[in-house]
């Protein structure tokens, strides 16, 4: 029988990208990948699972499911607009530059944003299907849906998600513009910051209520500007900014004097950047040492 050990080394990373897209959570993500194997090791005979993968992404989807349930009547409190949890690359030695399940495309924020309207179930079918490719017959058993239900909704929910990873720059191109963009704060070059963002750039920024942050997306790139440079007054020669690698691209983090961080991600379309990111609740940051 192979070990907890050896499921645990091949399964975590692909089980960690299901539940994380399903939550927006690097958090939860974890720990309910935790309980999966937990629960795996509680079986009375576990030689007896004919198909160990399929049985713990089963588990993975049902705790993912339960929890947002659960959770759903938060959400609809959250103070402000609501984002990810940021996904940030710790420079891991022993990440695969192959791996399927966590390419950039599908782990960015404009990518879990736009999960984030189809409903739990939608969202499990969509994923299961979208990205681990599993059959109708099995993701049914999965979610305790007929085979034929699963492909309507499928089929549904590919309709609303209108993303195209064509946009996307190439992540030397994206780090070019950020830096830039970075760069034309800094030096005051208003031309250059309107000539970087999309006319109808939205700046969304999620402080959950914990800390100062915008209740409600800024949009329009003249109204982004005049918000950043008046950020920019506020807070110099008290940011200490590193350029870090948020969900699968380019990005920002702020660190104040007083310790408080804010990570910025990047949404691009047709070489511009028409959204900006901006996570500052503590609570989901946690886990960004």
């Amino acid at each position: 029988m192979i070990t907890t050990e050896i499921l645990y080394k091949t399964y975590r990373k692909p089980l960690f990208a299901l539940a994380y897209r399903m939550l927006g959570s690097v958090m939860d993500a974890e720990d309910i990948i935790q309980e999966a194997f937990i629960a795996y090791n509680q079986l009375p005979n576990p030689e007896e699972i004919q198909n160990v993968r399929a049985f713990l992404y089963k588990v993975v989807t049902n705790r993912c499911l339960d929890l947002l349930r659960s959770s759903a009547k938060k959400r609809e409190l959250y103070v402000g607009p609501w984002l990810p949890e940021p996904l940030i690359d710790q420079g891991n030695q022993d990440a695969d530059p192959s791996d399927i399940y966590l390419q950039h495309e599908s782990i960015s924020t404009a990518y879990l944003l736009l999960l984030q309207q189809l409903n739990a179930v939608e969202r499990a079918i969509f994923l299961l299907r979208e990205i681990f490719h599993y059959s109708y017959d099995e993701i049914a058993e999965m979610v305790g849906k007929t085979s034929s239900n699963c492909r309507q909704i499928f089929h549904r929910a590919q309709r609303s998600i209108h993303y195209d990873p064509d946009q996307m720059p190439s992540i030397s191109v994206a780090e070019s513009q950020i830096k830039d963009f970075v760069s034309s704060l800094i030096q005051g070059n208003k031309d250059r910051l309107l000539e970087l963002l999309s006319e109808n750039v939205v700046f969304y920024s999620d402080g959950g209520g914990k800390v100062r942050a915008a209740q409600v997306p800024v949009t329009g790139s003249n109204h982004v500007v005049l918000l950043l440079q008046n950020l920019l007054k506020m807070y110099t020669g008290k940011i200490n900014l590193a350029y870090i690698t948020v969900n699968g691209m380019p990005g920002i983090q702020l660190t104040l004097d007083d310790g408080l961080r804010y990570i910025y991600s990047f949404g691009f379309r047709k070489g511009q950047i028409e959204a900006i990111y901006i996570v500052a609740n503590p609570e989901k940051l946690r886990h960004v040492k």
